[in-house]
């Protein structure tokens, strides 16, 4: 999408208010013994409140409003029986749709971390997600090329020693919860594109400790790694401008 007008603009940030909010909400009230189903019908109670609904089981279908993903699991984790236990990497991902305006927006957290050295393996690595994706914020702007935005992400997430997962994607959003460009969050030096003022994207990383493609797994929406593995993600929603970009999922 590109805005054209205050209209869409305030659109995209009324929306983009309420996903920062329900994610925040949801990260406070996450506790352990707590299922993922319970955190988020949480969640969709909270979305409710606002008159919004859930893009993606608006758009796919997905059975639940909000996607859960703890450890090993990357991205697109279905709320079900799974308990969440202390010391758990879990990344909630909320997007709605509100006036025919879409928001989207994630973050990776550690559930009660203690002082082992394991947990502050997580904690660097969810810090590592979120310098990523500002390294990649920080390059956007109208007339940039799309892959800078992968190099940032890319140099920021090797200077941590983690890895950034490759078939996972940054996107346009907006009218519609996917939408071009595709931002890879690597460097590709033939992927094409410019940004244009206006333009509405995602910048949103995916860091892993130990590989750096994930696959489906039974469920036929979960995407993971090895048992082995730990994920951090971090996103926010954004406008491009000729200067610094307007982030419409951050919290004021």
């Amino acid at each position: 999408m590109i805005i054209c007008n205050d209209t869409q603009l305030q659109g995209l940030q009324r929306i983009g208010r309420i996903v920062a909010e329900v994610l925040n909400s949801m990260q406070l009230h996450a506790q352990h013994g707590m299922t993922t189903a319970e955190l988020d019908f949480f969640g969709e109670k909270l979305l409710a409140n606002h008159g919004a609904i859930s893009a993606p089981r608006l758009c796919y279908n997905f059975p639940g409003a909000t996607c859960i993903s703890v450890n090993h699991e990357a991205a697109h984790g279905v709320p079900g029986d799974r308990v969440l236990l202390a010391g758990d990497v879990i990344n909630i991902d909320v997007s709605a749709m509100l006036d025919d305006y879409f928001g989207d927006t994630g973050s990776s957290f550690i559930l009660q971390p203690d002082a082992s050295l394991q947990a502050a393996l997580k904690v660097r690595l969810c810090n590592s997600a979120q310098r990523a994706r500002d390294a990649g914020i920080a390059v956007v702007r109208a007339g940039q090329r799309i892959n800078e935005i992968g190099r940032a992400i890319e140099r920021s997430a090797r200077a941590t020693g983690f890895r950034v997962v490759r078939n996972v994607c940054s996107h346009g959003v907006g009218a519609a919860l996917h939408e071009d460009p595709v931002i890879r969050n690597y460097y590709d030096p033939f992927e094409g594109g410019i940004l244009q003022e206006g333009q509405v994207i995602t910048i949103e990383p995916f860091l892993s400790t130990n590989v750096s493609r994930v696959h489906e797994t039974d469920d036929g929406w979960t995407l993971a790694g090895r048992p082995s593995s730990l994920f951090a993600q971090h996103e926010h929603s954004l406008v491009v401008t000729s200067g610094a970009p307007i982030i419409l999922t951050q919290l004021h």
